[in-house]
């Protein structure tokens, strides 16, 4: 048992509200810089829609993530016959068009225009070419829209719906949406890695976060056609990748990353999960609708002796153990099964996690009441406006069984703490549905404290981290010292 410690996370999607803040947090701390300005580490995406880059989702376009052939897995987008070919034609790669072209305006038409009979305007410019563009797309064009049919219906989580459900999906009366937003998920098994012919991108030993080493990247791009959330991104000024880092130098001081400190729905949890190492190519060689219960059982209980021995013997702290056994993401994940990762099938093991929505429901009405379809006061999950199997295809490997099992939990909870604050619903109704969710009543009132009344050190449990490791880090170059990951550099000088 080769133990190891990662930074993971869980999002709450049933609290996100779309506001776009964590984007935003991301954006002026870390891509405000040239070549970056159609970056964006942080996303949030309507869904049912086509997501940023347009279809990301689709590795018969981008041929991102693994691929399991006779019995190895392979990435989808590289080999090693294929690394210098690519250099000049990669066709899995995504291009300007698939993200956007970022523009600013022209203020100085606007501010400093001539006394004239029209309102002066503010013209786009591309911020790439500096010349006039015709705006056609930006990082969120189908911001709550992807429930309409114009981009929902090339969303490719709509796979293996009946054309019944796609009709009921984008008829007006059952036009639904939710939103799903996206950062790196810090695989155990990052294709991005794998792919870099450089040996550029590494998995930091301490904490599971994935860096790019900004000295050693040849700007092979390879890591931005192998990573199927598409993810890594390249900066066309420096001639560099770069990536979402987790806002580590934050986490090393005990701050929660600028886009969790930040989130508005309190939809973010962080804390420190405890896996095996040795399991991670046996767990993403499993067929797809065994590859969630294989991903879960990577993560070890930090309360069991045998774990804790192991892991000590493995250089890791005291510290970090007691993290990892108040860690919310434990809960969310291993206890209470909850939260899901997305697109399991890609094989890249995330350890970014999602506890499904609960959508909307088609209501009766008649009498003055309103009811729904099922005539129960919460109805029935599969009466849901989102098609269950559109959900397994996003969190569930196109298997619905888990994706089912999370829900249902959540309406029990839902149930139970209706009935107990409320009233309207028999207490033995409620239980009876928490004994079929596979919940007790403690778990029950566990999940709704830590959904509904958790504080910032319940979302966030930071390990203690070395600070002379973090200095070191930052050493002056001219030191002798590596600078990995933090500091980006400068744009090449010309003529060199």
């Amino acid at each position: 048992m080769n133990v190891r410690s990662q930074i993971s996370m869980v999002f709450h999607l049933d609290k996100c509200i779309g506001c776009h803040t964590c984007s935003i947090a991301c954006k002026n701390i870390w891509t405000d810089r040239k070549g970056t300005e159609y970056m964006w580490w942080n996303n949030v995406e309507t869904k049912p829609g086509t997501g940023f880059p347009t279809k990301w989702e689709d590795q018969e376009k981008y041929r991102g993530g693994w691929e399991l052939k006779e019995g190895n897995l392979r990435l989808k987008s590289t080999s090693k016959a294929k690394t210098v070919t690519n250099i000049f034609h990669n066709p899995s790669m995504p291009s300007m068009d698939d993200y956007y072209e970022p523009w600013t305006y022209k203020y100085d038409e606007l501010f400093n225009a001539p006394e004239g009979p029209d309102q002066p305007t503010a013209r786009p410019i591309s911020m790439v070419t500096g010349e006039y563009i015709n705006v056609e797309a930006g990082p969120n064009w189908d911001d709550d829209l992807g429930g309409s049919p114009v981009y929902a219906e090339s969303d490719p989580n709509l796979k293996g719906l009946t054309e019944d459900q796609r009709q009921q999906l984008f008829a007006i009366e059952r036009l639904v949406f939710f939103y799903f937003p996206r950062i790196c998920n810090h695989c155990l098994n990052p294709s991005c890695v794998a792919a870099c012919p450089s040996g550029a991108l590494y998995k930091r030993g301490e904490d599971g976060i994935v860096l790019i080493d900004q000295k050693r990247c040849r700007g092979w791009r390879a890591c931005v056609a192998a990573c199927p959330y598409k993810k890594t991104f390249y900066n066309w000024s420096t001639g560099k990748s770069e990536k979402c880092v987790l806002c580590y130098p934050r986490l090393e001081t005990g701050q929660a990353p600028a886009c969790f400190h930040s989130c508005v729905g309190r939809i973010r949890y962080l804390g420190v999960l405890l896996y095996d190492a040795d399991r991670i190519e046996e767990v993403a060689k499993l067929r797809d609708e065994q590859l969630i219960d294989g991903h879960r059982s990577l993560v070890l209980n930090p309360h069991d002796p045998a774990v804790i021995a192991a892991a000590r013997a493995n250089g890791i702290h005291d510290s970090v153990i007691e993290s990892a056994q108040a860690s919310p993401v434990y809960k969310f994940v291993k206890e209470w099964k909850l939260a899901l990762p997305p697109h399991i099938e890609f094989r890249t093991m995330p350890m970014l996690y999602y506890v499904p929505p609960m959508s909307p429901v088609m209501a009766n009405r008649g009498d003055d009441t309103v009811s729904s379809v099922s005539g129960e006061f919460f109805h029935d999950i599969e009466d849901s406006r989102v098609p269950l199997q559109f959900m397994a295809n996003l969190f569930g490997a196109g298997h619905q069984g888990k994706v089912v099992y999370a829900l249902k939990k959540q309406k029990a909870v839902r149930t139970y703490r209706r009935a107990k604050t409320v009233g309207d619903i028999p207490m033995e109704t409620a239980e009876k549905m928490l004994r079929e969710a596979d919940c007790s009543i403690e778990q029950a009132e566990a999940v709704y404290n830590l959904t509904s009344l958790c504080t910032f050190e319940d979302r966030f449990v930071i390990p203690p981290m070395h600070r002379e490791e973090a200095i070191e880090m930052m050493r002056d170059p001219a030191e002798h010292k590596t600078a990995v990951g933090f500091g980006f550099m400068e744009p090449p000088k010309r003529g060199l």
